[in-house]
């Protein structure tokens, strides 16, 4: 908005016609006495309206996560450590990470730096827990380390004793999983405890070695804007959410590779570039084969839709493709050995997949009965890989799966119950950290589980 249009706005909101509720009086009237019409109400609403449409801008969110990046930069420069985004906090964080590195469960962490955006409940309490829980389950002689390490300018004494007598119940559930805890402990050889670093902290550089634990550094990267955007030159707090509302499909990766020109190019002209450049990018990936295999099993293998390489699957696996798009179902059949069912996209397809499982199961339960068990192959893809075909894996896992992860030539119709099921879920967090289905997804996953007739 140029300076004479936002001059003009001003200057009809305070010169619009002001009516006093009752007759002056001989002195001066108070502030209570006085009505703003409601044009002057609809010119203030309108001005600051386009003075924060035009601070969110697309250039003011890139450089602000380009500031937020060099402040993980330097916290990771500072203590030496790798730098990882969890991305159960959103995807969000990989904007300000050049993609280092991500992890999708605390149980991959020793000496890193945690990055996150604002300090969410997912730094200030579910790290501390699951320090706390993993110590427990790992060193159950330390009974130091199953202290409950809190920031106190966040969680009150109370919250943290209410957390603290929750922590049995905790460790309990961990230990439900049957995590190979060999393994476990070859990696995490000493006790987690978490910290806490802002861009209100003084970073010192160290090059200490923490003999008694493994530090997980918190960072949060993203610096508070008490008084707005507005008020802050164009700085916007976790500048990279929200981005299904303000990037025009652009990604991280996509970001970075092309920062010099995203940044030099006219506000006006980069929805139009992003799209060239994500296109771009979408033809590249469709180039190579993405399929990543679930272990323990042989024969599980998720993918994006555009990671299917067409000639190198065979005519031989299963492949089940969930297209972001609503499609009748109908016409989810597309060959014996080929389901592309549209469940829409987000909360929409977390919805409507529920609907869907029923015939997801049928169709491979049909597979199953004419192919050579040594020789079945399924894959399951959707628009990300990460979000609805992790759901699928993971309702297969607990129906067509054994124990040690072998395929079943039928499916297994005891009851599945929450503990059942975030086991199978457990597996899939090993062989795939970055695999995030959202909560809505998961819940459709867990409901068809658990409440299916026993026939399915």
């Amino acid at each position: 908005m140029s300076k004479s249009t936002l001059s003009r706005h001003i200057d009809e909101a305070f010169n619009a016609p002001v009516h006093l509720a009752t007759p002056l009086p001989m002195s001066h009237p108070t502030a209570s006495d006085l009505i703003f019409s409601e044009q002057a109400n609809h010119n203030f609403s309108k001005t600051l309206g386009e003075l924060k449409r035009s601070t969110l801008s697309i250039h003011n969110r890139l450089r602000s996560i380009e500031e937020d990046a060099a402040f993980a930069r330097k916290v990771r420069d500072a203590y030496k450590r790798p730098l990882i985004a969890n991305e159960r906090c959103g995807t969000v964080l990989l904007w300000t990470l050049r993609v280092e590195g991500r992890v999708g469960r605390l149980l991959a962490l020793q000496d890193v730096v945690l990055s996150f955006l604002g300090m969410p409940d997912a730094l200030s309490k579910t790290i501390p827990i699951w320090c706390s829980v993993v110590n427990r389950v790992l060193f159950p002689s330390d009974t130091e380390s199953h202290d409950l390490y809190t920031p106190p300018q966040v969680i009150s004494p109370s919250e943290h004793a209410q957390i603290f007598a929750r922590l049995p119940s905790f460790q309990r559930a961990l230990e439900a999983l049957n995590v190979p805890l060999i393994a476990l402990r070859q990696s995490v050889t000493k006790p987690l405890r978490p910290m806490w670093v802002t861009p209100e902290s003084n970073i010192t550089p160290t090059t200490s070695i923490f003999e008694d634990f493994h530090p997980v550094i918190c960072c949060t990267v993203s610096r508070r804007v008490p008084g707005g955007e507005v008020s802050e030159g164009g700085y916007i707090q976790g500048a990279g959410d929200d981005t299904e509302n303000w990037a025009f499909g652009l990604t991280p990766v996509v970001f970075w590779k092309n920062r010099d020109i995203l940044l030099s190019t006219p506000e006006g002209d980069l929805p139009e570039l992003i799209e060239t450049l994500v296109s771009q990018k979408a033809e590249e990936k469709a180039t190579g084969s993405e399929m990543r295999l679930v272990k323990p099993t042989s024969n599980l293998f998720v993918s994006s839709l555009t990671g299917i390489d067409a000639t190198s699957v065979g005519t031989e696996i299963l492949i089940i493709n969930l297209l972001p798009t609503v499609t009748e179902s109908s016409t989810w059949n597309t060959s014996p050995t080929r389901l592309d069912i549209g469940i829409g996209p987000h909360k929409i397809g977390s919805r409507n997949l529920r609907a869907a499982l029923p015939s997801i199961i049928d169709f491979l339960k049909s597979y199953l009965s004419r192919v050579d068990m040594s020789k079945a192959r399924i894959l399951v893809a959707c628009e990300n890989g990460k979000d609805a075909s992790i759901a699928v894996a993971l309702a297969l896992l607990c129906l067509f799966f054994d124990d040690q992860g072998r395929l079943m030539s039928k499916h297994s119709t005891t009851r599945i119950d929450k503990a059942f099921i975030r086991s199978r879920l457990g597996w899939i967090s090993t062989a795939l950290p970055d695999g995030n289905p959202n909560r809505a997804t998961l819940q459709s996953v867990n409901s068809f589980l658990m409440d299916r007739p026993k026939q399915l």
